[in-house]
């Protein structure tokens, strides 16, 4: 448990997540040479060697290396739309045809657009962050609201909505049971039990509509703290279909290349090639139409393009540590540590409860929802077999607590794309969204000890 609460003190302290997550990572290696009895006189020399490995190491995995890749080539999209004038004439053409012209009506568009586009996640995000950016500027509401909307859209409406790569890899997970009814019976049958995802969404949908804000998040509204290099209002608008069209490829690109890469069916697509195949598109559908306006030339669509990577460097390195971490915290063994300390001796109206506190506690100290399913449903499912219990309420509680955990971590990279997407602060957004998911988890906790004390 270590390494965790040593990055959290080091972020609430310091106020630095790079800082926080390299120590963290430094303590879990220096950890592991001792436990492997491999420990030195230069043990510290020899921890920062493997640091620096595991770091490398993340280099390794395909799905990592495409992770990064899509990060960077966000920020080239965003700087495209932005320095074309796009983004301004999309605001305009928003105001002028009555979708978006307040406040309320500006949340509700950004909420729609991330519950429609439910295939991937970062998608979600990413798609909902950059329609509504310059709308949040222009009604004078923060870039932490926008990043706690989307971010507490995306991955809830992903985790009810599973025609997904969530869906799949959950799917895979469970057809190594034998359960009582078919995987995707099962799957169905957790919808109405995932309490948080739907407490969440409904929370978002309150603050939208009633405009009313709590804690860091009222105190961020007040103060507006909106980056210069952000505000998309200082580019002249030129047309709005240097948005609209890069972005209509984006989402269109990533449902083709899902159904291309999942051969024939978009549920098994490869959500990490899809989404950076279908950014990479979508810049060369902005680079043709910023060159063939003539008003860009080559070389300075090509300076935006780096300039907006380099806008994004401080986060993507922040996703590339988390992602050192989190292997390194799954070769430790942190999840397993906790999900054993939950999992013995429970009365058994207690199990759903405590496998979403699991599943938080994990994915809050691993910063992975993904992880946190690998390494709870293969205790939460011999548990449905053996005992009787229900399958749905048990893989509910699971899928809930890790999305649960994965919005309270500030080394999550979902939040770092969050952040991204939005231009919100990362630091800011985990402050001013913690609150939200902290009220809508204890419900849930408490929902699940009453449901099964109900039901076993």
């Amino acid at each position: 448990m270590l390494p965790p609460v040593v990055a959290l003190i080091i972020v609430f302290w310091k106020k630095e997540v790079l800082l926080a997550l390299l120590m963290s990572l430094f303590t879990s290696e220096v950890i592991a040479i001792h436990l492997s009895n491999k420990s030195s006189n230069v043990v510290i020399f020899d921890g920062a060697i493997e640091t620096i490995n595991e770091i490398v190491a993340v280099f390794s995995s395909p799905g990592n290396v495409r992770l990064l890749m899509f990060s960077l080539i966000v920020g080239a999209l965003m700087a495209l739309m932005r320095y074309s004038g796009g983004v301004t004439a999309t605001v305009k053409l928003f105001i002028n045809k009555g979708i978006a012209t307040n406040k309320r009506r500006t949340g509700l568009v950004t909420f729609f657009t991330g519950v429609v586009v439910f295939v991937e996640s970062n998608l979600s995000v990413l798609t909902a962050g950059i329609i509504s950016r310059g709308l949040f500027d222009k009604f004078g509401m923060s870039r932490a609201k926008l990043a706690y909307i989307i971010d507490s859209t995306s991955a809830p409406i992903c985790i009810l909505i599973l025609l997904n790569g969530w869906g799949a890899y959950i799917l895979g997970l469970l057809g190594n049971y034998s359960l009582p009814s078919s995987s995707i019976n099962i799957l169905i049958s957790t919808i109405p039990y995932n309490f948080y995802a739907i407490l969440t969404l409904v929370v978002v949908l309150f603050t939208i509509l009633t405009g009313k804000v709590y804690g860091p998040l009222k105190a961020a509204e007040e103060t507006l703290n909106i980056q210069n290099d952000e505000v998309s209002h200082d580019v002249p608008d030129s047309k709005a279909r240097y948005m609209l069209l890069p972005l209509l490829t984006l989402v269109l690109g990533m449902l083709a290349f899902m159904f291309w890469t999942g051969n024939g069916s978009i549920v098994n697509g490869s959500g990490s090639l899809s989404v950076l195949y279908a950014c990479t598109l979508a810049c060369l559908v902005g680079y043709i139409l910023m060159i063939t306006s003539g008003e860009f030339t080559h070389q300075q669509i090509i300076d935006i393009a780096f300039k907006g990577m380099s806008e994004l460097l401080p986060l993507v390195t922040i996703v590339l540590l988390s992602l050192a971490l989190g292997s390194s915290l799954q070769t430790l063994g942190t999840g397993e540590f906790i999900s054993g300390l939950v999992a013995n001796n429970l009365p058994l109206y207690w199990v759903p409860g405590m496998l979403f506190l699991a599943g938080a506690l994990i994915s809050f100290t691993t910063g992975t929802s993904w992880g946190t399913f690998a390494i709870l449903i293969p205790i939460g499912m011999p548990i449905v077999i053996n005992l009787g219990l229900d399958p749905g309420l048990v893989l509910a509680a699971i899928l809930g607590g890790g999305v649960f955990g994965d919005h309270c971590s500030p080394i999550s990279d979902t939040t770092a794309v969050s952040a991204v997407a939005s231009g919100c602060d990362l630091l800011e957004h985990v402050k001013t969204q913690l609150p939200y998911a902290l009220f809508c988890g204890t419900i849930s906790f408490l929902m699940y000890i009453f449901v099964g004390y109900l039901s076993i």
